[in-house]
């Protein structure tokens, strides 16, 4: 009765509104200057015509080409992106080289009518405007991410390196600016102004790829590492530095008119810093949780970032100099900085930043190099470019005391260009320093250096390799037993150290536990990835000294997770790999995540439903391949911990299946030795009457226990007896064989540790 009351308003509310609207059209044509529309009578076209004619005004449209462009440049991004990542180079090479395929030097030259129709010429304004606005929060998150307490603790050594780095190759860009400028410099440009624009184009270093590199080789927490990201901050500080007295050079003309300029940007520097920096500090720790960051707080802080971009570029020191000032500035608080990093990265390096990569290849014409001389040019402009950068920081770093392997290291990452060197080609190519010729030569460049950094980094590791991780040479030769415990979440990494700690004898020094967390690289950054460890080894740390025991902590971001699992327990010798999942099996189908990466390990079994009284049936695999994988990779035992609330670790029950089983002996004796742990296995096929090897373990295990182990024949496997009890270890093969059997006793078991010998 309702739905038809319903269905009957609506059909006479529009039954009136069309009857209304008819008669108002109706009344408005008598309106209508019938004398005029005599004499100026209507085009007569088609239908088809008309819609063709709107489809295609619609089509050329500015927001429908800049939207176009948009989905195109992403696209195209992330393709080259994910093509770069495969063979081992930084993703910012292939968003360049997607910007060069898209622009005149291929998809131009091969396909100009397409691209005349992507990329016509009155768009390119749109394109460069909001590129700049990427540039502008990119450059705001390189501010951010800036420890200044790292350059305060290594500023010496930092400063040498840097400084160095920077001189060497700014003394060889204005050598070489003295060969060039009369054939390659633009009319009215003084040299001056030109070989200062080409020394600090090759002096720039890439601090954000530079970082990303130090990740994904697993650097970013070894002293080398935290060397190397200060050398590149300081460098990065200076570079501006340096870039913001050239711009006003170039732009004044002359260096006395340029001090007026000089002076002016000194007095917004001093008055950020003094000023605004400790204003903005108090606001940051008053809202340094997630919830304070409210939509007036960030517009505020937003302000603040497009006020300092406007004051830099008023002032003729360029707007992302401002950008980055701001960034600088930001409230030091880390989870202040790493909340506000979160909210802008995703939209200015995913949607904006590709952006400015493509306008920079819509401006690269390589074509304009179609004589030899102008290659040999440009390999003269990269020779100069890497020979100041490498060797400067190189001997510099040996100078203070580095070893040469970590020296050469030093030099090949500081020789890191990549996007902060297009950053610079752009400025000089927009106040019109930079001719097309010199500016596709420096861009060849910035490419160049930036591929080479990770063969050069292979090369090192080849002929000068690294002695073995610290951490991989713990073990004695008089060790006994080692777990290495592999963890995702550090919820699940406590229970593991609980469980591991059983296994261990405290008063052996050759006893150890070693807690391993592998973070995707791309999920860090330089200025959460300390704070990230901290929080993440926060509740190990807590349970390691609830029960007064010490573990080593294993901490890096992580490329390929699986295979750097594999390789830290095989490298490491250690007695047993302990792996997590983080839910129980037993709840039908779930996400489970194990080691950092999502995965389905479910079982199949038959459950008894108490409300329908009826069976169900979850359909699954026991393992995903990359598990299996890992168990069947890794040389020493592994134990998955299947967790059902494990609280505590008193009460351990062993079914034994098989003579096989015997495997787990070496693990439970471990467990017999502590004295508040009760032990039951069950051996309901006499097992141990077929294998000596499971009655002299059995027979061990009795003299050690005091009466704390029970063994039982028959089969105890139901659910009130599981239910008492606080985990069960059981042999890979008894696991696999009870979950393709559909066993029903599955259901009920506690919190599980499958142990593969």
């Amino acid at each position: 009765m309702k739905n038809l009351r319903n269905v009957l308003f609506y059909t006479i509310t529009i039954g009136a509104f069309s009857t209304l609207l008819y008669f108002f059209i109706r009344q408005g044509q008598t309106l209508e200057n019938t004398d005029l529309l005599a004499n100026n009578p209507l085009p007569t076209t088609s239908s088809w015509d008309q819609f063709s004619d709107t489809f295609s005004h619609n089509l050329t449209h500015p927001l429908a080409t800049l939207l176009l462009q948009i989905i195109t440049i992403i696209l195209v991004a992330r393709v080259f992106a994910w093509l770069c990542k495969s063979i081992g180079q930084p993703t910012v090479i292939g968003e360049i080289a997607a910007g060069i395929f898209l622009g005149p030097s291929l998809l131009g030259m091969y396909f100009p009518e397409f691209s005349t129709f992507l990329f016509p010429v009155q768009s390119l304004g749109n394109l460069q405007f909001l590129s700049q606005v990427g540039l502008i929060l990119f450059m705001f998150i390189i501010g951010m991410e800036l420890d200044l307490k790292v350059l305060k603790t290594k500023a010496q050594e930092a400063i040498v390196i840097s400084h160095a780095s920077i001189i060497l190759p700014f003394a060889l860009g204005v050598g070489l600016a003295l060969y060039i400028y009369q054939q390659f410099a633009p009319d009215g440009i003084s040299f001056l102004s030109f070989s200062l624009f080409i020394g600090i184009a090759l002096s720039i270093t890439a601090f954000p790829v530079l970082a990303r590199i130090v990740q994904e080789r697993g650097l970013s927490r070894t002293k080398l590492g935290m060397m190397v990201i200060t050398c590149a901050a300081t460098d990065d500080i200076t570079a501006w530095c340096i870039l913001a007295a050239v711009i006003a050079i170039v732009k004044a003309g002359d260096f006395v008119s340029s001090i007026y300029t000089i002076i002016l940007a000194a007095a917004y520097v001093v008055f950020m810093l003094k000023v605004l920096k400790p204003v903005l500090k108090r606001l940051g720790d008053h809202y340094s949780y997630k919830e304070g960051l409210t939509k007036p707080v960030v517009g505020l802080f937003f302000l603040v970032l497009m006020f300092s971009a406007y004051c830099t570029e008023v002032i003729g020191i360029h707007a992302l100099f401002g950008a980055f000032m701001a960034g600088v500035i930001m409230p030091p608080n880390q989870s202040f900085r790493n909340i506000f990093i979160e909210k802008v990265e995703d939209v200015s390096m995913v949607l904006l930043l590709p952006l400015f990569f493509v306008f920079t290849g819509l401006r690269t014409q390589i074509g304009l190099l179609n004589d030899p001389y102008l290659w040999e040019i440009t390999g003269l402009i990269i020779l100069a470019a890497v020979t100041g950068k490498f060797i400067g920081s190189a001997v510099a770093a040996r100078f203070v005391n580095q070893s040469w392997r970590d020296s050469l290291i030093i030099g090949s990452l500081m020789n890191t260009r990549g996007l902060m060197e297009l950053v610079v080609l752009n400025i000089g190519y927009d106040i019109g320093v930079l001719s097309p010729e010199i500016f596709a030569m420096m861009v060849i460049m910035a490419l160049a250096t930036t591929c080479m950094t990770g063969p050069a980094l292979d090369l090192i590791d080849r002929f000068l390799p690294e002695k073995k991780w610290e951490a991989f040479t713990q073990k004695n030769e008089d060790s006994r037993f080692s777990i290495l415990i592999a963890f995702a979440s550090p919820q699940g990494g406590r229970k593991m150290l609980r469980l591991a700690y059983h296994f261990i004898q405290k008063q052996f020094a050759s006893h150890h536990i070693t807690a391993l967390h592998l973070s995707p690289s791309s999920y860090l950054s330089q200025v959460n990835t300390e704070e990230y460890q901290l929080e993440t080894f926060r509740p190990i740390t807590e349970e390691a000294a609830a029960l007064d025991i010490s573990f080593a902590s294993l901490f890096k971001p992580s490329q390929d997770i699986e295979h750097d699992i594999i390789e830290t327990a095989n490298a490491g010798e250690y007695d047993m790999l302990m792996i997590g999942i983080g839910r129980t099996v037993f709840e039908g189908t779930f996400l489970g995540k194990i080691l950092g990466f999502t995965s389905k390990i479910i079982s199949r079994e038959r459950l008894f439903d108490t409300i329908t009284g009826k069976e169900k049936l979850f359909h699954a695999d026991v393992f995903d391949e990359r598990t299996t994988h890992i168990i069947k990779s890794v040389k020493t035992p592994v134990g998955i911990l299947i967790e059902k609330n494990l609280k505590h670790v008193n009460n351990i029950f062993v079914p034994i299946f098989s003579p096989d089983d015997s495997v787990l002996f070496q693990f439970v004796k471990k467990l017999a030795l502590q004295e508040n742990i009760y032990l039951t296995i069950m051996d309901p096929t006499n097992a141990a009457s077929k294998s000596t090897e499971i009655q002299a373990e059995l027979e061990a295990i009795n003299e050690l226990d005091n009466g704390r182990m029970r063994l039982l024949h028959e089969n105890v496997l139901e659910k009130d007896f599981l239910q008492e009890k606080d985990l069960m270890i059981i042999s890979l093969d008894s696991w696999k064989k009870a979950v393709e059997s559909h066993s029903l006793w599955l259901s009920h078991s506690p919190s599980v540790l499958i142990v593969r010998g």
